[in-house]
């Protein structure tokens, strides 16, 4: 995890958690520091700052809350993950509108806490650049304005887009602009966790309420309320958990696995899908209510093969971004590779986007980032002279046989519509709604 300021302070007042807890950090990565109790664990921050603090909740000369105060009093902008072996809902409840990023109850997952640690740093690290999605285009800002929008009114929001669109980032965007902006962010991915897991991260348990569950645990519900809830690839949800999910949706309520009474919430829900969810009611994987109930106000996220104009503005800021987190000077984009990233198809979108410009990065040097840096993105963006590639979307498509048509009838449209089959209208929108030249661009006609 290059691309995240690694450097975490581990507190813990015993030493084989305190070694296990090293060890796992040093094993990613990271740059770990660790403390032995809250006094220790001041003077160290007063000397690093690092951006991470990880810290048990009771220890002998403190607690973890007062760790949590003391480091934010000083830089307020630290996350702090807080660790227990005494687990209880109103603590956890307590832990995170005190500002805590998460907690988590121990004997811990080292792989859970590794994945916790990395969410909340490039939380972190995107909060404090200002969430923004990145770029100029059409179809960008009118997500954006319809984001900004939905912000302003309390409904729950479904974003349908691809994978690696920025999903996750535009739920922020509308938390952060919203009235909820000072509250809890939570997020949970529904496909990370196995079905029975799932329902008690969601909703929580009493002690007891199943075979391992030693303490009491505050769901992702409760520990959102009063702010926002992120349900991501929430169309993984098992069928079997989907009527309980309906019911804390519609009744702002959650059943704890284990317990009697429900528990009130105030929240706002943002559920995200890669692929969308209608059609996953057709197949039933899905049930129609819940979707009628999500669906409040539908965004979506357009590909970044069909904002390819952004993509020019996308490969600057991540070479700049990692080049700057590497040190020295920031390389330059050949122009040969940038021709090359806007003709890629991209089915991996953004996120592949910038895994291939760390990967310039890394296998560059000198000032300037060339087509020898990925070979083999440059052998792929070669297209026949069609145009067609894996991975071009039906609008795309679509647009590039009207371009042809009207080059090939020196941009009459009225033969363009007669060799396309449609109505000289559709031509007229269609030339509209993709922005494409006036007619005396394509030559001469009518």
């Amino acid at each position: 995890m290059n691309e995240i300021n690694s450097h975490v302070l581990v507190v813990d007042d015993e030493p084989p958690m305190r070694i296990a807890l090293q060890a796992n950090f040093s094993r990613h990565g990271w740059q770990v520091e660790a403390a032995a109790g809250a006094e220790e664990a001041l003077l160290k921050f007063r000397h690093s700052r690092p951006p991470l603090v990880v810290t048990d909740i009771r220890m002998p000369d403190g607690d973890g809350l007062g760790v949590m105060r003391n480091v934010r009093a000083l830089a307020p902008r630290t996350a702090v993950i807080l660790l227990t072996a005494f687990g209880n809902v109103p603590e956890a409840v307590e832990a995170i509108k005190s500002g805590a990023c998460d907690y988590l109850i121990k004997p811990i997952s080292f792989d859970q806490l590794q994945r916790v640690a990395e969410r909340v740093m490039s939380a972190a690290q995107e909060t404090a650049r200002g969430v923004r999605l990145v770029g100029h285009s059409i179809e960008l800002r009118r997500a954006i304005e319809q984001a900004l929008q939905a912000a302003a009114s309390d409904a729950d929001v479904l974003v349908e887009a691809e994978s690696g669109t920025g999903k996750e980032l535009l739920a922020r965007l509308i938390h952060h602009a919203s009235a909820r902006a000072t509250k809890p962010f939570v997020a949970i991915n529904c496909s990370a966790f196995p079905e029975t897991l799932l329902e008690s991260e969601l909703f929580g348990h009493v002690r007891g309420a199943f075979t391992g569950a030693m303490t009491a645990k505050a769901g992702k519900f409760e520990l959102a309320n009063g702010g926002t809830l992120l349900l991501d690839d929430v169309g993984e949800m098992p069928l079997s958990l989907q009527p309980k999910l309906l019911r804390a949706l519609q009744e702002r309520e959650v059943d704890r696995l284990g317990d009697t009474r429900p528990v009130r919430v105030d929240l706002r829900v943002i559920a995200t899908s890669n692929r969308p969810l209608l059609s996953l009611v057709e197949e039933e994987k899905f049930r129609s209510d819940l979707y009628y109930r999500l669906h409040v106000i539908p965004l979506s996220l357009p590909p970044l093969r069909e904002r390819r104009e952004d993509i020019p503005e996308l490969a600057e800021y991540f070479v700049r971004q990692f080049g700057a987190r590497a040190g020295g000077a920031v390389p330059r984009i050949a122009p040969e590779l940038m021709a090359h990233l806007v003709e890629y198809s991209w089915p991996g979108n953004v996120r592949e986007l910038a895994n291939c410009m760390r990967r310039a990065l890394a296998l560059s040097s000198g000032g300037e980032l060339t087509p020898g840096a990925l070979p083999e993105l440059a052998a792929a963006a070669v297209t026949p002279s069609d145009g067609l590639h894996p991975g071009l979307s039906l609008r795309e498509l679509e647009k590039r046989l009207l371009e042809k048509t009207l080059q090939a009838t020196s941009g009459n449209r009225s033969r363009a519509a007669e060799l396309l089959g449609v109505s000289l209208r559709t031509v007229r929108n269609k030339i509209r709604d993709y922005g494409l030249p006036p007619r005396r661009m394509y030559g001469h006609g009518g």
